[in-house]
């Protein structure tokens, strides 16, 4: 068989077993409404969570930038592609994290490879949660340290796997909230271990930062950690933020051994400026409008509380994350047809994202979402779930 006619198999099946995935065109910016073919639909599916993709003073200090910087970067950072737009941007989120550095990288899962390959490899140790980010699993497979992986959120169990490690440097790499259940890593039992048998203790940040927490410092202020607990912190710009790019930030060493060894810093193209300028216009509007977090707190209240009165089994979690179990895969993507028929735009997660018999929709909140959008969220899961049964 050729390697094509292999590729030609893999589809066939994935299409036999219904997961195969297909791309939507959006036609316009993010938002709570997305116009996508001839239909507006309410969307519940994007991570743009404090709605600030498509905020005026972001798209303001873009365009304000590419006339400053023009549009590509140019080169790698470096080269001669970090611009003072750049230096800035890590100076302000170092500030904002409470470390003393931060690095910017292209995205988050080049973020999450450049930290693991670049401070591990043969003969060192990587543990992590079974349910982290596919970024940081294939980020401990191409270290090549020995990957170690324990059960969701069983800090007993990483206990016990740190005790039976051999000889080699140890790192726990965790998401802080899991992107498909929404819940929280248990970081301060995860710091704790670590401090026990001398590892070190990096954290993914993505979904957490800017979006939780009373001044939006994610996972890591919501449970009370500071740097020591937490020697590395990675986070994303196009989720919370609403712009593009991921940062890793930790103290000078870590982030001049990045620089010197990451590759996926030193070998990829730096961001375009104006993605920097932008980025630092919704850095201050994450810390000045805390109301956003605010409303986003009170719509997943009330979703989580009407869907309670429904009977709906949703997931153990408090983030605009909530995942909302149907089990099979064609029941997922019977309810998402479904609830798209009815004006609103929900995903169906399958496997191999999720676990088999773990299929659902992966229902996510937006700031810019209000009373209304909720209600008619919930009256359209209403019919949906009842005519599934």
């Amino acid at each position: 068989m050729s390697l094509l006619q292999r590729c030609q198999q893999i589809l066939q099946t994935r299409q036999a077993e219904q997961l195969y995935r297909h791309r939507q065109v959006v036609q316009g910016p993010q938002g709570v409404e997305l116009v996508i073919g001839a239909r507006r639909l309410l969307n519940f599916s994007s991570n743009d969570y404090l709605g600030l993709a498509n905020h005026p003073e972001l798209k303001k200090a873009f365009a304000a930038a590419v006339d400053k910087w023009g549009v590509g970067s140019g080169a790698a950072h470096l080269v001669n592609g970090h611009s003072q737009a750049h230096h800035a941007l890590e100076e302000e989120l170092a500030e904002f994290t409470g470390r003393p550095r931060a690095l910017l990288f292209s995205t988050g899962y080049m973020a999450n490879l450049g930290v693991v390959a670049a401070l591990l490899g043969r003969g060192d140790h990587v543990f992590e949660d079974r349910l982290n980010h596919a970024s940081l699993i294939d980020a401990g497979i191409l270290s090549r340290a020995r990957l170690h992986r324990y059960q969701h959120g069983d800090s007993s169990a990483l206990a016990v796997s740190l005790a039976q490690c051999g000889k080699g440097e140890k790192l726990v790499v965790t998401d802080g909230v899991f992107s498909m259940d929404g819940d929280l890593a248990p970081l301060a039992a995860l710091a704790g271990h670590c401090r026990e048998r001398d590892a070190t203790l990096m954290v993914d940040d993505a979904h957490g930062l800017g979006v939780i927490g009373a001044s939006g410092r994610g996972s890591l202020e919501v449970l009370g950690l500071d740097s020591e607990a937490v020697p590395l912190l990675v986070g994303t710009l196009g989720k919370g933020f609403g712009s593009f790019g991921a940062f890793v930030a930790g103290s000078e060493v870590w982030i001049e051994t990045l620089i010197q060894q990451a590759r996926s810093y030193v070998y990829t193209t730096a961001l375009p400026p104006a993605l920097a300028e932008a980025s630092r216009a919704s850095l201050k509007l994450v810390q000045q409008e805390s109301w956003r977090r605010e409303n986003l707190r009170q719509r997943v209240e009330q979703f989580r509380a009407g869907a309670r009165q429904l009977g709906l089994k949703l997931m153990d979690s408090s983030t605009p994350i909530q995942p909302l179990l149907l089990g099979s895969t064609e029941r997922a993507l019977r309810a998402s047809q479904a609830l798209r028929e009815q004006g609103l735009l929900i995903t169906a997660i399958r496997p191999p994202t999720v676990a088999e018999g773990t299929a659902r929709l992966r229902i996510t909140f937006s700031a810019e979402h209000q009373t209304g959008h909720v209600q008619r969220l919930l009256d359209a899961l209403e019919q949906t779930v009842a005519r599934l049964a």
